[in-house]
């Protein structure tokens, strides 16, 4: 049985990413022993602070593979002489600035590492990397599963009169680009009685709830890697409106009840009533399909990175590999 140690910084409220917990899991339901290794605290002290607790951890126990999380969370493994080390770029790490950049290529081209996981195509052209490997992450696709729409408007209370938007994101963080919904909201006519709803402090296990109670998810982000809510919404067979980034176009393919924006709000807005009549004729998608036909589900995911391992492990049976 292989031991990882998984490296990742507390999100907001001192939880784990979701994502990360979900592949953590599901690494383990593969047979796997998982512990994880937790960046606490603010700013550059909260991860400088983890060096000596990490490498502690590190000595008190043999482990197979560091996986680190984020771009910062390797760079502090690493200063904890973590090997072997797989490193997961999750997208907005590596798009703050210079700093991130240069950090990256020293990781990538010193060989501080032993692999490196991106995201998406989007992600490793952004990087600059050549030989990292990608790796979406996978849905939990026990959990984002079709459900009764009726069921669920009732659960959560809203009208069943009125047209549903599900924003997939939280309005305030600018990446999102909420600003574009609200303007298409103008361009939608107040006789659909549309309402918005938000992806805000919502616990994970509660948002297929929300997903299969809405006639559309909509995310307009500035940029992602390899989005999850777009994954789950169709893992929900809910319709999804989406600006063209990161492997959404992908995601996609030409399965009917998905659509491509551009960031016009007339264009958004469009796409928004197309999504609308879709529902009314069809009621859901065959998007749960197409997830699993990509291999995206969190079993098939977690069967490429245990592969991962294996390689990395047998790399390093051998003298002088790198990155």
């Amino acid at each position: 049985m292989l031991k990882i140690l998984f490296i990742s910084r507390l999100k907001f409220e001192k939880r784990l990413s979701h994502i990360v917990k979900n592949q953590l899991n599901s690494l383990q339901n593969a047979g796997l022993k998982v512990d994880y290794f937790f960046i606490r605290g603010k700013g550059a002290k909260g991860y400088f602070k983890s060096i000596l607790p990490l490498r502690k951890t590190i000595r008190r126990k043999e482990y197979d593979i560091i996986h680190a999380h984020y771009l910062w969370s390797a760079f502090i493994a690493i200063l904890a002489n973590s090997r072997p080390l797989v490193v997961s770029l999750m997208g907005s790490d590596i798009r703050i600035g210079f700093i991130t950049k240069w950090a990256l290529k020293m990781i990538y081209f010193w060989g501080l590492c032993d692999a490196i996981i991106v995201k998406s195509k989007d992600i490793l052209d952004h990087s600059g990397l050549k030989t990292a490997r990608i790796i979406p992450n996978g849905v939990d696709t026990a959990l984002f599963c079709p459900g009764d729409k009726k069921d669920a408007l009732n659960t959560l209370g809203w009208d069943l009169q009125k047209k549903h938007i599900f924003f997939a994101a939280n309005p305030e963080r600018s990446v999102k680009n909420f600003l574009l919904l609200e303007k298409a909201y103008q361009n939608l006519t107040q006789s659909e009685n549309i309402e918005i709803h938000f992806l805000v402090h919502i616990p994970n296990h509660l948002v297929p709830i929300y997903m299969n109670a809405s006639d559309v998810v909509v995310l307009t982000s500035f940029w992602e890697g390899s989005p999850n809510v777009v994954k789950e919404a169709m893992a929900c067979n809910c319709p999804v409106v989406s600006t063209d980034v990161g492997d959404v176009a992908w995601l996609f393919g030409d399965e009917p009840g998905h659509f491509l924006t551009d960031f016009e709000p007339q264009d958004l807005a469009a796409k928004i009533r197309l999504a609308f009549n879709f529902a009314e004729k069809n009621n859901r998608t065959h998007g749960r399909e197409r997830i699993i036909c990509l291999g995206l589900d969190s079993e098939s995911t977690a069967d490429k990175i245990i592969r991962l391992y294996e390689a990395v492990l047998e790399k390093n049976r051998r003298p002088n590999i790198n990155c």
